[in-house]
């Protein structure tokens, strides 16, 4: 572990005193986060109530209008829950060791022969064993067990059995709807029981989503206590956005996917929707940054930001942060589909994918700064 220690003592008093102006600014900063907290996982839970509302309808009746609504469906739900990721890594509803669903909503990277069928190997995975029983509890208990890619459920499980294997260098998989097909008719074996798999994942995505939505509802526990404490808040909500930055975004998700030049490393690999994972990751950043939210039926959260609370502090760092932050962003949004050829080594998309790293380190840093300015200490995974 990285351990960033907290500056001297005589410098964190003066930090302190000059900070008593800007107790009110943090606490209005800590309640727009939980507003937008809220807000965006009451959007995931939406998009993923249709999502599987699709994904039941194409088990009931399988065909290549079904499939194609579930897979627009699928897309459709990453968008605010990918804005959400920067709400992890400070042990909060979403990833706490005791009960925390992250890793069973969105963990990677995914074995697909864990779960289904790939090329060579057309009966392997808990699809096509019978021993194995397809049910909610059972399909928790199985997911991670011997090794981390063994993910048995959320929003990558349901997408490799959407899309199946990412074959192809200009597009995603191509998982026919015929895989569903239980009349005799269909394509690969077990079909029954992939529509099982199907329609229980997605009912465990919305479970496991609204354990966590409920913990972020004005007056329930978590919030409360959340709330009642602006400086713990504040610290824990800068780690949020340090850790997703850089480790995360910038290390984890592109650093690691552009070395290993090999769509196997990229997050969303059989959708081909790695880009808009790095631009709604971004986003989310700027979102608790600025302290606004834009919801998928248009309304707008537009409160105090952490920016507002940096900008009482420091006015350069915040305005070098902001700036940092948006750029990012922009790089981010110049990334090009399908980003599994980005990272062919080589390619000019190299260039891409490395400017927005440099961009989110240039992130991680300044964050650093404003760490050791109001004398937090932040640890950073190895």
């Amino acid at each position: 572990m990285q351990i960033i220690k907290p500056i001297s003592i005589v410098a964190a008093l003066a930090i302190g005193v000059a900070a008593c102006g800007g107790n009110q600014l943090k606490a209005d900063a800590v309640a727009t986060y939980a507003q937008i907290v809220e807000a965006s996982y009451a959007d995931s839970i939406t998009t993923a109530e249709t999502l599987n509302t699709a994904l039941a309808d194409l088990v009931a009746s399988p065909s290549a209008a079904a499939l194609e609504t579930a897979q627009t469906a699928w897309l459709d739900s990453r968008e605010p829950y990918l804005q959400t990721e920067v709400y992890r890594f400070y042990d909060g509803p979403i990833d706490n060791p005791e009960d925390g669903p992250e890793g069973l909503l969105n963990a990677w990277p995914l074995d697909e022969d864990y779960i289904d069928y790939v090329v060579g190997e057309p009966m392997t995975g808990v699809v096509n064993d019978p021993t194995s029983t397809i049910d909610a509890a059972s399909l928790e208990a199985l997911n991670g067990v011997g090794g981390e890619s063994n993910v048995a459920t959320g929003y990558h499980a349901i997408e490799f059995l959407l899309w199946g294997q990412d074959l192809s260098d200009t597009g995603p998989g191509a998982r026919p709807y015929t895989d569903y097909v239980t009349d005799g008719t269909g394509t690969a074996a077990n079909q029954d029981r992939r529509g099982t798999y199907l329609t229980v994942v997605g009912d465990l995505m919305l479970e496991h989503l609204g354990m966590v939505h409920a913990a972020w509802t004005d007056g329930a526990d978590y919030r409360t206590e959340f709330e009642s404490d602006a400086d713990a808040a504040f610290e824990k909500i800068l780690t949020g956005m340090i850790v997703l930055a850089g480790f995360e975004t910038g290390g984890e998700r592109l650093q690691a996917s552009l070395d290993a030049g090999d769509q196997e490393e990229e997050h969303s690999c059989f959708s081909d929707n790695t880009h808009r994972d790095m631009v709604q990751d971004v986003q989310g950043i700027l979102n608790v940054w600025t302290g606004t939210y834009t919801s998928i039926d248009g309304t707008t959260i537009e409160g105090t930001g952490i920016y507002d609370v940096v900008n009482d502090h420091d006015a350069d760092m915040a305005s070098r942060l902001d700036a940092q932050i948006r750029t990012s962003l922009d790089l981010a949004n110049a990334i090009q589909a399908p980003y599994d050829q980005e990272i062919v080594p080589g390619a000019e998309g190299n260039a891409r994918v490395s400017a927005l790293v440099e961009s989110l380190r240039a992130t991680e840093d300044i964050l650093f700064e404003v760490f050791d300015s109001f004398g937090l200490s932040v640890t950073i995974p190895e």
